[in-house]
């Protein structure tokens, strides 16, 4: 009797011979190309030196920003606290007076009560809860004249502090969310500068030696400002030799202010005499010419009359990128004296170096 024997199956499938061969050799490269871009695509490839510098210049011109919306809640927050503490200072004030007027109408009770008795409406003055004796002030009509001053006198003062305190709380959760944008502020400015400083760290000590160079020129480039050290020197020396060129005195204060500070580091949120920001520069410089300006450049550019970049005179306040998140003093010649970026120090630059967004001529 013939054996039956089941047929094998090759795991290739049906296919078998030369054709489930060819189809293993190709599974098998097809297997080891998607290793291999797998692979590639998981390795982050080293950026070269000028894409560094463009995300770099990228995330100081974003820091600046964030540091411009910075300033302003920070101003916002100032002007909030010293709201809070002046209705906290009138309260403590109101509230000694109303002591006071309390203390005078206890002397009242007390002489009623040594010649045998005790008006109604002082004992009602009296009580500890502010809102009965509101809704039943009605009678201190029934006192005598002495006693009624001095019941309307707890009233007001009663009333006036409740205003007051009321007010306060509503200053202080004011206050309250004004910090709370501040702080995110400023994790917004420390992330950008934060990351900027984690990319030029991935640079070779040559290459960002050449970046920083760079940087140097494009910010204080130009032969009628120079570069570096001698150019600070030559500056401030220039601005001690003699009176500055400039429409008005008060113009020329505030540049001759600013190139006294030629060299000073740049560090946001600044606002002198020891280092500063952008914005911080441009209002210590008119401050000194006796002009109070507003603390961002957002602020800034409508704190005067606008003019337009053929009309520039030394002393106009010169602005630049689209969100207006930088801002110099004119000095004539198509150049300007500024706060750069976190490294680099106030200096001369050409205004052409950045995007023009408009000017604001002061005074």
């Amino acid at each position: 009797m013939a054996a039956h024997r089941k047929p094998k199956h090759s795991p290739l499938g049906p296919l078998g011979g030369q054709a489930a061969r060819t189809a293993a050799t190709l599974a098998l490269a097809s297997a080891a190309t998607a290793t291999l871009f797998e692979g590639s695509g998981q390795a982050t490839p080293r950026p070269t030196p000028a894409q560094v510098r463009s995300q770099v210049d990228r995330l100081y011109e974003e820091a600046e920003a964030a540091t411009e919306q910075y300033n302003g809640a920070k101003e916002r927050a100032d002007r909030a606290r010293a709201a809070f503490d002046r209705l906290r200072d009138e309260s403590a004030r109101r509230t000694e007076r109303l002591n006071r007027s309390r203390d005078a109408l206890g002397a009242i009770a007390a002489a009623q009560y040594r010649s045998g008795g005790l008006d109604p409406a002082v004992q009602l003055a009296l009580t500890s809860d502010p809102d009965e004796y509101l809704e039943r002030a009605a009678l201190a009509e029934k006192a005598g004249d002495r006693q009624a001053a001095a019941i309307a006198s707890v009233r007001r003062e009663l009333a006036a502090v409740r205003q007051l305190r009321g007010e306060a709380e509503t200053r202080l959760r004011e206050l309250q969310a004004q910090e709370a944008e501040l702080r995110r502020q400023k994790a917004a400015v420390r992330g950008k500068l934060t990351a900027a400083r984690e990319l030029l760290d991935r640079l070779t000590a040559e290459e960002r030696a050449r970046y920083e160079a760079a940087a140097a020129g494009r910010d204080g480039a130009g032969a009628a400002a120079g570069t570096g050290t001698a150019a600070v020197r030559a500056d401030r020396g220039s601005a001690a030799r003699g009176p500055v060129s400039a429409p008005n005195t008060r113009a020329a204060e505030a540049i001759a202010f600013a190139r006294a500070q030629l060299g000073k580091p740049y560090v946001w949120g600044a606002t002198g005499p020891s280092a500063y920001d952008c914005s911080g520069l441009t209002q210590a410089a008119w401050r000194a010419a006796g002009v109070s300006l507003p603390r961002t450049t957002y602020t800034q550019i409508n704190a005067g009359r606008r003019v337009s970049r053929s009309e520039l005179a030394p002393g106009d306040l010169v602005f630049f990128y689209s969100g207006i998140s930088h801002v110099g003093l004119y000095i004539g010649g198509g150049q300007m004296i500024h706060a750069p970026r976190p490294g680099a120090p106030v200096r001369v630059a050409p205004i052409d170096e950045m995007p023009f967004a408009g000017a604001t001529r002061i005074g």
